[in-house]
């Protein structure tokens, strides 16, 4: 495990000490939600900052491995710089809000939270097509010195990740996660993925986290490139069936 602190930040010092700091302050609201009784939509205020603060150390430090195989150094240092300010902007108000007892999505009731709530959709599209531009450059470039099925497995992580990132405009056009009834209806403890109505962010979960999942399947256990393949597109079509449930109002588990 050292080691791979270590390799991870030779490769991007910038976004592991980022991830780092979002792990960090993960714990901190993590500890937060066993201290603070303040409740939001039915479940701690927490939980959000919490789950943002991880997915988003998830993403960077992700990305800070994939990116050195582009050898693009110029591009990595701007992507870096955007990313810490523009997802740094999000975990602070996420967790701002939460301390207020107060939505940060969704959130329009005053000018100054439409405005934030707006610059988070911002921060998060910038982020997401800076994404997607990566994704276009592996699919680009050749890589002699990688596995072929590794290299097929990150094409299919940046390619999910992308298309269920934008997943987050169906959320912002509703002003809801939920289809079929209203936010805050009983929920799975801690994603809060309703139990009784479709739910968006299923979907948007599972194929954001497709970034990390196919990988280590790929590096670890699937060293086949046709398998790969299979994996990748099952995947996707079961992404894709999580969306079409969450449309038509049926839960992930009831």
């Amino acid at each position: 495990m050292e080691t791979f602190f270590e390799t991870l930040k030779d490769r991007n010092a910038p976004l592991f000490y980022f991830g780092l700091v979002c792990f960090l302050l993960g714990l901190v609201f993590l500890i937060a939600t066993k201290y603070n009784n303040t409740k939001l939509l039915g479940v701690s205020v927490w939980y959000k900052p919490l789950k943002f603060a991880l997915s988003i150390g998830i993403y960077v430090w992700t990305m800070a491995w994939f990116l050195v195989y582009l050898e693009s150094p110029v591009e990595v240092v701007v992507f870096n710089w955007f990313t810490i300010v523009l997802l740094g902007f999000e975990i602070i108000y996420i967790a701002f809000q939460a301390g207020k007892g107060q939505m940060s999505h969704f959130n329009v009731s005053s000018t100054f939270y439409a405005a934030m709530y707006a610059a988070m959709a911002i921060a998060a599209t910038i982020v997401t097509l800076w994404t997607g531009y990566f994704a276009i450059q592996f699919f680009k470039k050749d890589f002699p010195l990688l596995p072929d099925y590794y290299v097929l497995s990150i094409r299919f992580g940046l390619i999910l990740f992308f298309i269920f990132s934008l997943e987050g405009f169906l959320m912002g056009s509703r002003m809801a996660h939920t289809i079929g009834g209203p936010d805050g209806s009983p929920g799975i403890p801690v994603l809060n993925w309703s139990k009784k109505f479709g739910d968006a962010r299923v979907a948007h979960f599972f194929g954001m986290h497709a970034l990390q999942i196919l990988p280590l399947l790929s590096y670890f256990l699937i060293k086949n490139k046709i398998a790969i393949l299979c994996i990748g597109l099952l995947y996707g079509l079961f992404c894709a069936m999580m969306l079409r449930n969450a449309l038509r109002g049926k839960p992930f588990i009831k």
